[in-house]
């Protein structure tokens, strides 16, 4: 068995971290050496193991972070009735957009209209009640100068006086107040938005502040909901506000992105305890209301960028128990394990962090066939020879049985 080399451009890797990892790849090799007889026997005959190979180049990624979000409207009210009545018509067109002071719905006018006349007469009758209680006060006066009554005579027309004010202004009120009911009779739209399913049919008794008619929904701006876990927020650099989010754009469950970015508009101020996440909400403008409320979609949040790192393709990246690997082709044209750090996912691929240099070469095919120290033949992804072995087995190879 070749001797297990790692390579030694990684300093940020510990000793005991690549002690676990060679036991690990030990192991692996014994298991496998029934399935790699085939292989060493070609390379007793003289051959290499091609592999394609990728040079790693430093380059600049946005921090980000995804997490499932649901949208919703950035206003959504319920529409009930300030007064009770027979719901006499449905004025709009359910799931059509209303403006704000719309008319909604008409509920029997008739009793409204009846307490209102009810309540003017009421006024009507205060105010020849106060020129009757200002005309005593007013002849008590002129009587009390001559001492032909007594003060007490005097003192309780003043005071009947002021009783038929205050009463004057209690019916007045009672006339507002019964105008107001009977404009509450026309339920109009407290705001504008996309109108809901009507909840009664025209002829229901409806009550007052309980009854709920229908519900409306502003689409734009519409507001996405979602968390990120102390994990995910530590990815991004800690705590998220408004302040260090640079840009919030939406995933749509077709996967392509919306073309609105967002902004974010809540950060809660701490975790959940309950979840051990920070909850968060972003604004998009939905003129095109391509965005529903209830939806769920992808949030991605991005706070900045990191310089200096390398991108690797997913399928070169080998998962052991002690974490992740690649295969690093060295100067003797050998597989050489190197572990690495990695920090999320850039497109198919992943973000190194730790672990890989400038220059350094990848193996990114034929990985479930190389042996730490096997000698490989590299060559580059535009060079590829004809007819070199991969991981998957060509279509013909797949269809035809193996001669026994």
């Amino acid at each position: 068995m070749a001797a297990i080399n790692f390579d030694r451009g990684n300093k940020g890797i510990g000793s005991k971290f690549q002690a676990s990892l060679l036991l690990a790849l030990m192991a692996g090799v014994a298991v496998s050496a029934c399935s790699k007889g085939d292989q060493n026997a070609a390379q007793h005959q003289g051959g290499a193991m091609p592999v394609t190979v990728m040079e790693m180049q430093p380059t600049t990624v946005p921090i980000t972070a995804e997490a499932v979000a649901q949208t919703e409207g950035a206003k959504e009210v319920e529409v009930r009735p300030r007064v009770g009545g027979i719901l006499l018509k449905r004025l709009y067109q359910e799931g059509e957009s209303v403006k704000a002071g719309q008319p909604m719905f008409l509920i029997d006018p008739v009793p409204y209209q009846i307490a209102l006349q009810q309540a003017r007469a009421e006024l009507a009758q205060q105010k020849a009640k106060i020129e009757q209680t200002r005309r005593e006060e007013a002849r008590l006066q002129n009587l009390l100068s001559t001492q032909s009554v007594s003060q007490r005579e005097y003192d309780n027309a003043v005071s009947d006086n002021a009783v038929a004010n205050a009463n004057l202004m209690a019916a007045e009120a009672a006339v507002r107040q019964a105008e107001l009911n009977l404009s509450y009779t026309t339920v109009t739209a407290p705001v504008s938005g996309v109108s809901g399913r009507f909840q009664f049919s025209e002829g229901a008794l409806v009550e007052a502040n309980s009854s709920l008619l229908t519900t409306l929904v502003q689409l734009s701006p519409i507001w996405v909901r979602f968390s990120f876990s102390d994990n995910e927020l530590a990815q991004l650099g800690g705590r998220l506000t408004e302040k260090n989010v640079k840009q919030v754009s939406v995933v749509l469950p077709d996967g392509s992105e919306y073309q609105q970015k967002g902004k974010l508009n809540f950060a809660a101020s701490q975790i959940d305890p309950t979840l051990g996440t920070q909850q968060l909400r972003a604004t998009f403008d939905n003129e095109d209301q391509r965005l529903l409320p209830g939806q769920f979609v992808r949030a991605r949040v991005t706070t900045g960028q990191r310089d200096g790192v390398f991108i690797v393709p997913q399928v070169a990246v080998v998962n052991v128990q002690q974490g992740k690997i690649v295969f690093v082709i060295n100067e003797k044209n050998e597989a050489t394990p190197r572990p690495i750090v990695t920090g999320g996912w850039q497109g198919q691929g992943w973000i190194v962090l730790k672990g890989l240099n400038a220059g350094d070469k990848v193996a990114i095919d034929n990985i479930i066939k190389l042996r730490p120290g096997a000698p490989v033949s590299p060559h580059p992804q535009e060079a590829a020879p004809a007819g070199a072995p991969g991981d998957t087995p060509a279509p013909e190879a797949q269809q035809k049985p193996k001669q026994s």
